[in-house]
């Protein structure tokens, strides 16, 4: 059922969906005009794309994936809080919350929400951010928490032992395992078991999800 919320702007709401599948631009799309019946919609399929739209634009509220073929979102949430601090930004991902999403808050978003999320979730969270409040899932909201005691909680990788933390960074850079036991004087199964630690302390099951992880808690 269509939203009958208005808005006190004398301005339509300006919102960009920043997001590198057409298809996931085109469904959020949707959402949003189903919830304002006057608003302006921006695409951007690239970081590049998204920060010359903030250049030329007044932008409300933006809608914004992790990952781009030019990079990672976390690197361009301050330019943007830079260039202009009202602007509302919505991190809206399959990234997991509970690996990135501090990291994502504490660079400067109002809000992490998972693309697995119901239609009804990312009305509510839309929703809260234009009315200019912040979007805090019940987990995200206990890890902030939890931060608060313990500042290491937002990088995953000091869950990590020092040698593990060693390998974990080799097996991002792509090397193998016979590579990484002659690197480090290791046997080979060792370096295995070294591996199934870190992928259990992390959570993941492939070295794919660790690049992901490297790259936004341990940029090199």
């Amino acid at each position: 059922m269509e939203s009958t919320k208005k808005s006190n702007r004398n301005k339509p709401l300006v919102v960009l969906i920043a997001d590198d599948h057409l298809i996931v631009r085109q469904g959020v799309q949707l959402i949003v005009k189903e919830l304002f019946k006057e608003v302006q919609i921006l695409h951007a399929a690239s970081l590049n794309q998204l920060m010359g739209m903030v250049l030329i634009h007044h932008i409300d509220l933006i809608i914004l994936d992790v990952e781009f073929p030019d990079g990672l979102a976390l690197s361009v949430v301050p330019k943007i809080r830079e260039r202009d601090n009202n602007i509302k930004i919505l991190i809206f991902t399959s990234y997991q919350e509970e690996l990135y999403s501090l990291k994502f808050i504490e660079a400067g978003a109002d809000g992490f929400l998972s693309k697995m999320g119901s239609e009804n979730e990312i009305k509510a969270a839309i929703l809260e951010l234009v009315e200019g409040r912040s979007y805090l899932s019940p987990l995200t909201t206990a890890l902030v928490g939890y931060a608060k005691h313990n500042p290491n909680l937002s990088n995953p990788l000091t869950l990590l032992t020092t040698r593990e933390f060693e390998i974990a960074l080799l097996l991002a850079k792509g090397v193998g395992n016979l590579e990484i036991a002659n690197k480090l004087s290791l046997k080979q199964n060792t370096v295995s078991t070294f591996k199934r630690r870190i992928f259990e302390k992390l959570q993941i099951e492939s070295v794919v999800e660790l690049i992901k992880i490297v790259s936004i808690h341990h940029p090199t």
